[in-house]
């Protein structure tokens, strides 16, 4: 029973269950059955019930069922390949109804799959509608395409543990400032993304709020986000928004050069005394400034992004806000889920208008990128609002 459940966590943990179909693991399949002739070529998942295809082509059509009644439920419980040359000679699935009825299936070979720690979760599989000799040649030819299975498999569970991590860098909470409200929320495409936003309180008592766009996508980007993240946490304690910036992007030049990447930036700081926020924009010019009276104006950008120049100079500039005004920072992410374009400022500027404070502002547009679903780009936010 302890071993059954240790398998089932570790196929949950591979974050592969309920997705639709991905291409990944069809272009295997298809290549299987091209390689062996079969009727179908599937990889299945072997929940605590059912065996479920992951992936399938071919012909003949693999119904999702029942688990005792399946043959990969026999694979999963060994760590060899699997061969049934005639199903219908073999008491362990000769009584199935995919051996009595449809599809008819009469050979079976299926290579067994492992989760992230080892325990056997599904296979890949060969099926057809004849008995047919199985030879160590082909076992061999199988067992290599299960292994680039096992790798995109072994990928879903290194991009589940990179998300976790992501989103453990995240701010837990909100920060408390007198007399303002502030919130932010970060929903990457995919499992990782290239987006963050940080917060910390600096010793003089004002808040450092960073949001940063890494260019690509992925694992990758994911990595230099969270080096950009360390490094902007290190470069702002006692410097001004311009300062840190052009700190933080000497320190990082050499290796966003080397990697190929650039980095879009939006770095502040919000004076709850002076009721202002200081901020620097390095290349990435999408804040705005929404007013009580439902009015609002775009800040100037200015500054190329880090990884460009390595002896850029960035300004800084002045947001002062009234009882009741809202600034908002975001990544490009959040155009696309309008029109895609600068175009639909005014309708972002409107939607963050209408909410009561900061907190409803992230969760109504987390609401909207969630209602869009399929995403080309992160969605990140950060709202600041003085109380009225």
């Amino acid at each position: 029973m302890a071993a059954e459940q240790a398998r089932l966590l570790d196929l949950a943990a591979l974050d592969v269950l309920g997705r639709d179909g991905e291409e990944r693991f069809d272009r295997v399949t298809r290549m299987a059955r091209q390689l062996f002739g079969v009727s179908a070529a599937a990889v299945t998942l072997v929940t605590e019930t059912e065996q479920l295809h992951k992936s399938q082509s071919g012909p003949m059509w693999l119904s999702d069922g029942p688990r005792e009644t399946a043959f990969c439920n026999h694979t999963v419980q060994q760590s060899e390949m699997l061969v049934i040359e005639d199903a219908t000679q073999d008491e362990r699935v000769a009584g199935f109804p995919s051996v009595t009825g449809e599809p008819g299936i009469r050979f079976y070979a299926g290579q067994p799959m492992t989760g992230p720690n080892g325990h056997r979760v599904g296979a890949l599989c060969l099926v057809d509608d004849h008995p047919r000799r199985f030879g160590p040649d082909e076992q061999a030819l199988l067992a290599e395409l299960a292994t680039w299975v096992q790798r995109e498999l072994d990928r879903s569970s290194e991009l589940e543990n990179a998300a976790r991590v992501q989103a453990a860098l995240l701010p837990v909470g909100t920060p408390r400032v007198p007399g303002f409200e502030v919130a932010g929320m970060c929903l990457p495409s995919g499992g990782v993304g290239g987006d963050f936003y940080d917060w910390h309180p600096t010793p003089d008592g004002q808040l450092v709020v960073t949001l940063a766009d890494v260019m690509g996508k992925g694992l990758p980007a994911s990595i230099i986000t969270a080096t950009v993240r360390a490094v902007m946490r290190t470069t702002t304690r006692d410097s001004g928004p311009a300062e840190a910036v052009r700190e933080a992007a000497a320190a990082l030049h050499e290796d966003l050069e080397r990697t190929g990447r650039i980095v879009t930036m939006c770095h502040a700081r919000l004076d709850a005394v002076q009721h202002v926020v200081r901020y620097a924009d390095a290349g990435h010019g999408l804040m705005l400034l929404v007013r009580a009276d439902g009015s609002f104006a775009r800040p100037p950008a200015g500054g190329l992004p880090l990884g460009v120049l390595a002896d850029e100079e960035w300004t800084e500039g002045v947001v002062p806000l009234a009882p009741g005004d809202t600034v908002v920072a975001f990544s490009d992410g959040v155009l696309d889920l309008f029109d895609g374009t600068t175009d639909c400022l005014p309708e972002i500027a409107a939607a963050v208008w209408d909410c009561v404070d900061a907190a409803h502002v992230v969760d109504r547009f987390t609401v909207l990128a969630k209602r869009v679903g399929i995403r080309t780009d992160d969605v990140t936010m950060v709202a600041i609002r003085r109380t009225a």
